[in-house]
């Protein structure tokens, strides 16, 4: 069942000898990343929905239907902001000029407020990029304001294809804090698509995923994570990405408590307003589990848990879902332990556990 504000999506048709047979919904809001190996069909869905690719199906936003049966709305009369992978900046205007040329005569869709010059540039970090040409940037700087010039166009719906794909690691690393503050901070739903399961866990909210042409599924990003009828659950770097809020912060040794559902846990860096929104990654191979509470330790989060599933992976191991909480009503926690583990300690679905985690093994944001 949709939601007013959700959106449709869904395509099939050849493009060469690649066949796309894609449909999901997805909601109006956050970020909904497009997941998958290379030559999946990603892009393909993402230029379907910019109107840039013409394949038969269905395309509405929030109600507003841009492509059905007999009715296909061109490009330019979609209100998408669009992020290529190369940031394709006119090379005869400055900053300011590229970041202008989109804003003049835009005015935002429905009832949006308008997203304002001082904002983007806010956002963005671009104040000391405004009188600079696209030459003289770097990698991550015109990607930056390729995001603005975007964002700068009111669009309902921003699509950003692979944008930190061109950039080395250490480039990626430095603009992946502004897209974080984009989306903490925008109202507008975005389409991401990456290959790289690392953006995915730092910066959605939803996930399609897709192999060979078409949509596996598609659902919140914790509840895929952690579905084991999935093969997202069963990579060697398997991890779930809750919700969490801030709570106290200890400045003798510098750890802050963390809220998930069904636990609290103590993860090392600063200190957040009480009741900050962050996100908490945990990594299946950084969960141990116990049958009792152990005894003096240097894991600092031991927490109760239920045993909710579990699948054999491969010979010698088992994939483990846990929910945290006495009674196993919390988050959805994976853990990787052996199959001999599984045996010595008795376990089955429904045991009740404690999961061990490591403050150190923890990342958030």
């Amino acid at each position: 069942m949709t939601a007013p504000g959700d959106i449709e999506a869904e395509f099939s048709g050849t493009l060469g000898a690649f066949r796309l047979d894609a449909s999901f919904t997805a909601p109006g809001s956050g970020i909904t990343a497009l997941f998958g190996p290379s030559g999946c069909g990603k892009t393909s869905v993402l230029r379907c929905i910019a109107g840039l690719t013409r394949l038969a199906g269905r395309c509405s936003v929030a109600g507003a239907v841009w492509q059905d049966e007999g009715r296909f709305l061109p490009p330019h009369r979609r209100p998408v902001g669009y992020v290529f992978q190369e940031a394709s900046l006119f090379p005869h205007l400055s900053v300011r000029g590229n970041l202008l040329y989109a804003h003049r005569g835009k005015v935002p869709t429905g009832s949006d407020a308008p997203i304002s010059f001082d904002d983007v540039i806010e956002l963005l970090g671009l104040a000391s990029l405004i009188p600079r040409a696209p030459q003289h940037l770097s990698g991550g700087e015109r990607q930056r304001v390729a995001i603005g010039r975007a964002l700068l166009s009111q669009p309902r719906l921003l699509l950003m294809d692979e944008p930190l794909s061109a950039l080395d690691l250490a480039t990626r690393e430095e603009i992946l804090p502004f897209l974080e503050r984009l989306h903490e901070t925008l109202a507008i739903p975005v389409f991401y698509v990456t290959h790289e399961i690392g953006e995915v866990e730092r910066l959605a909210d939803h996930l399609v995923f897709m192999q060979a042409g078409r949509v596996v599924a598609a659902g919140p990003l914790t509840e895929l994570q952690s579905d084991i009828g999935l093969p997202l659950a069963f990579s060697r770097d398997a991890a779930v990405s809750l919700p969490a809020t801030a709570g106290d912060y200890d400045p003798a040794y510098g750890l802050l408590k963390v809220e998930v559902d069904g636990a609290s846990l103590l993860v090392p860096g600063r200190s957040h307003p009480a009741g900050t929104r962050l996100r908490l990654r945990i990594r299946a191979a950084d969960v141990s589990l116990t049958t009792a509470p152990p005894g003096p330790t240097s894991i600092l989060n031991v927490l109760p848990a239920v045993i909710a599933e579990e699948r054999p992976l491969g010979e010698t191991e088992k994939v483990v879902v846990l929910r945290l909480g006495v009674s196993g009503q919390g988050s959805r926690v994976l853990a990787r332990i052996t199959r001999r583990s599984w045996d010595a300690l008795g376990l089955a679905v429904g045991t009740k556990i404690h999961a061990q985690i490591k403050s150190a093994a923890l990342a958030w944001g």
